[in-house]
C-alpha cells in the first residue's frame, strides 16, 4: 500500500502556492482600481469529530477580502486527517464505516463581484485519500449578464489545458460540470460552466504524477483567464435593474450550495472551519 503522504505534502505546498499568486492578482486588480482593499488571512485547526482523539488533525486558512471590485472573495487553503463519521464515510470513495481514516488538501475560491458585468466565478482543486488517493476539482463561471465571448475564452483556457493531458477529458468533464452545477428544484444550471472532475485515482506513484500535473494546470487555466475576464467588464456602467438580476442570481447561487454542494456537505462532515466553509455565499442576495 502507497505511502501518499509525500504527495499530500507536495499537493498541499502547490495549492498553498497558488493562493498566493491569486491572492496577488486580485489584489493588483483592486490597486488598478484605486483601492488598497487586501485579503485578511484567518488560520484555523479542524475540530475534533465523531469521539476521534489525539494528534494533530490539521487545519487550514481562510482568506478574504472585500474590495471595490470583489465586493466577497475567498480563496481558501486546507489540509486535514483523521476519521470520516462512520455513518458519513460510505459516501465517500475508498471509504466505509470500517475504514475510515482519510486525509483532504485543496484550495477553493468563490468570488462574487461588485460590477454585475463582471461574473462570479469558482474554483476548486483537491487530493483526498481513504484506501484510495484521487484528485478533483473545476471551476465554473457564473455571470449574472452573460457574454459570449467570455464564456468562449474561459471554456477555450480549459479546453486548451485537458487536450494538454488526455484529448477526452474537456468534454467529458464538461459536460460533468453541466450535470453537476445544475438546480434542479429550478431546472436551471447556475451558470455558463466550465470543467468539474472527481476520482481522478491514482493506482501508483506514476498515476499521481500525472494527475498532479493535470491538477496544476487547471489552477494555471483559471489564472490566466479569469483576472482577463474582470479587467475586461470592471469599469462598464450598469443599472439598477442590472443589479437585481445579479442579487437574484446569488440567491440561485447561495441555493445551490446550501442544498446540493458535495463540498459544503463534505466539509461540515469532516470537522472544518465554519466560516471557510460558507465564505461561499454571497454578501448580498435576493429570492424572487
Amino acid at each position: 500500500m502507497t505511502d501518499w503522504t509525500p504527495m499530500t505534502a507536495r499537493a498541499s505546498a502547490w495549492f498553498e502556492d497558488l493562493r498566493n499568486q491569486i491572492c496577488a492578482e486580485f489584489e493588483a486588480i483592486e490597486r488598478e482600481a484605486g483601492s488598497d482593499a487586501a485579503f485578511q488571512y484567518d488560520p484555523w485547526k479542524r475540530s475534533e469529530v465523531d469521539g476521534e482523539g489525539g494528534g494533530d488533525t490539521g487545519g487550514g486558512t481562510r482568506g478574504l477580502m472585500k474590495g471595490k471590485i470583489f465586493e466577497k472573495v475567498g480563496v481558501n487553503i486546507s489540509t486535514v486527517v483523521g476519521d470520516l463519521q462512520k455513518d458519513f464515510a460510505g459516501t465517500i470513495n475508498g471509504a466505509s464505516a470500517e475504514q475510515n481514516a482519510f486525509s483532504a488538501t485543496g484550495i477553493s475560491l468563490v468570488a462574487h463581484m461588485a460590477n454585475p458585468h463582471v461574473p462570479a466565478v469558482h474554483m476548486n482543486t483537491r487530493f483526498l485519500t481513504t484506501t484510495k488517493a484521487w484528485f478533483g476539482g473545476g471551476a465554473d463561471l457564473n455571470p449574472p449578464l452573460p457574454y459570449e465571448n467570455d464564456t468562449e475564452e474561459f471554456h477555450a483556457e480549459f479546453r486548451a489545458a485537458c487536450m494538454k493531458h488526455n484529448p477526452t477529458y474537456y468534454e467529458r468533464y464538461k459536460k460533468w460540470a453541466d450535470d453537476y452545477f445544475y438546480i434542479p428544484h429550478r431546472q436551471v444550471h447556475r451558470g455558463v460552466g466550465g470543467i468539474f472532475y472527481d476520482h481522478l485515482e491514482c493506482d501508483d506513484e506514476s498515476a499521481w504524477e500525472r494527475n498532479f500535473a493535470f491538477t496544476q494546470d487547471v489552477g494555471r487555466a483559471f489564472l490566466a483567464v479569469f483576472p482577463r475576464l474582470v479587467r475586461r467588464r470592471l469599469g462598464l456602467e450598469f443599472t439598477p435593474q442590472d443589479k437585481r438580476q445579479q442579487l437574484a442570481w446569488r440567491g440561485r447561487y447561495a441555493e445551490f450550495n446550501l442544498v446540493y454542494d458535495r463540498g459544503t456537505l463534505f466539509g461540515l462532515k469532516t470537522g472544518g472551519n465554519i466560516d471557510a466553509i460558507l465564505m461561499s455565499l454571497p454578501p448580498e442576495a435576493v429570492w424572487e
